[in-house]
């Protein structure tokens, strides 16, 4: 790598750290804190804290989520070629995040927020508010979800490596089907254990066990 590639490549991991901890550290503000908060809040304060709170935090989650990516691509454009088991299926997942934040959680909190606005100008909420929210909260809390075999799997890249491609295809497939099943179920599906905040944490990390176990295994 040249001496060029070689800044542009750490800048990039730079600000991919920068902006990541930006959008993860909000992603559990909001699974965390906020949707707990929501859950024993008056209804007032509710709609005060979705007219003037939420609308905030999420323009730093989603753009956080955008510069992340952006970022990630630029190391991966540059590292192409040695690209391992463990940051391909670190980076399909952050993608998957990525296109839940700005397709799903974004689009149904939108719902939301105009229907707490209307609300608080003593209107009555909109109709489709009522779908709009349990689809952003599925989506948020399967980010969630990922977020922790996710990080893993960039860390493990350059210290735990688990392998080539060629070495081993079907640990990579079996761990793609595992995830493409959680992702459809993040569209279609509903919350199950992930509905309060120990079961997305232990479903996280059970998620990163059963992942790491497949690629030793057929490792």
């Amino acid at each position: 790598m040249s001496m060029e590639m070689a800044i542009i490549d750490y800048l990039a991991k730079w600000l991919h750290y920068l902006v990541g901890i930006t959008w993860i550290g909000l992603l559990y503000y909001f699974n965390f804190v906020q949707t707990e908060y929501f859950k024993e809040a008056d209804p007032d304060a509710r709609t005060d804290a979705f007219t003037k709170l939420a609308p905030r935090a999420l323009w730093w989650f989603r753009w956080g989520a955008m510069f992340t990516l952006l970022t990630g691509l630029v190391m991966l454009g540059i590292r192409g070629a040695g690209l391992t088991i463990d940051i391909f299926i670190g980076s399909v997942m952050a993608i998957l995040m990525f296109l839940n934040v700005w397709l799903i959680i974004w689009p149904n909190q939108k719902i939301v927020i105009a229907s707490n606005e209307q609300i608080k100008a003593g209107g009555e909420a909109l109709p489709e508010a009522a779908g709009a929210a349990p689809k952003a909260a599925l989506a948020s809390r399967t980010n969630t979800l990922f977020s922790i075999p996710m990080l893993y799997f960039m860390g493990s890249s350059a210290h735990l490596p688990n392998g080539s491609f060629d070495a081993n295809m079907a640990g990579l497939i079996v761990t793609l089907v595992i995830v493409a099943a959680l992702q459809l179920n993040a569209i279609f599906g509903k919350q199950g254990p992930l509905t309060t905040v120990k079961g997305v944490i232990s479903c996280g990390f059970a998620l990163w066990a059963v992942l790491l176990g497949v690629l030793v295994v057929t490792g």
